[in-house]
């Protein structure tokens, strides 16, 4: 097998979610942790236009953007399938990928608050978006999340739950409320409880003193 390695950032939503892919396939690669602040020649390399994380370099050959990489590994290797066959099932699932992250800005602007007004309308923001989610992705038809297996669509709101787990740790602030969103939070439990998915991500504990750190030192800037 070509050379796999992955270029990424231990505690990014968008790394994980193609450590999760590779490990639900069972491939092995090689990991290259990237230091934020200070990336790799090679990265920049791979990635000029957004030189960002993740990359997976298969081969010599640099992917970008973790659902580009997730839909070209499950492509690659189809083997436990995270993407859906029907042309109809891909397009909803597609759909709400782009959903998911399109909540990123939100808990960015949390990320960044110093309290207030700022603070409160993010929190808004994200509870918008995860009403919708709430509303929309656990019917009996159409499922979207927590299905007999793990899809694309899983992971994508996987890691995005998990980074706004952790900042409701680090600003003292519990936007995930269970009596808003209980089915949200009920299917991100059973998610992140799965073995392998928990075995892969980020010890929290650690996650919330380094997310701090960079917070407090971007705060003081």
């Amino acid at each position: 097998m070509a050379e796999l390695n992955l270029h990424g950032f231990w505690y990014s939503p968008f790394t994980l979610r193609v450590v999760w892919t590779l490990k639900l396939k069972a491939i092995p690669y090689n990991n290259i942790e990237e230091d934020r602040y200070n990336k790799s020649l090679q990265l920049l390399e791979y990635n000029p236009v957004y030189k960002k994380t993740p990359v997976l370099v298969h081969g010599g050959k640099p992917i970008c953007e973790s659902m580009i990489i997730v839909e070209y590994i499950d492509e690659i290797w189809p083997h436990n399938s995270l993407v859906p066959s029907d042309p109809y099932e891909k397009a909803q699932a597609r759909f709400w990928i782009k959903y998911a992250d399109e909540t990123v800005p939100a808990f960015s602007a949390l990320f960044r608050s110093n309290g207030g007004e700022e603070r409160e309308k993010a929190i808004v923001n994200i509870r918008e978006h995860l009403r919708v989610v709430e509303e929309h992705c656990f019917g009996a038809e159409n499922k979207i999340l927590g299905g007999d297996t793990i899809n694309i669509v899983d992971l994508a709101f996987g890691s995005i739950i998990n980074i706004i787990e952790t900042l409701d740790d680090i600003i003292q602030v519990k936007v995930l409320e269970a009596d808003k969103f209980p089915q949200l939070l009920s299917w991100f439990n059973n998610f992140k409880n799965i073995p392998i998915i928990n075995e892969n991500l980020p010890n929290h504990e650690k996650m919330v003193d380094g997310i701090k750190s960079i917070r407090q030192k971007l705060l003081i800037s």
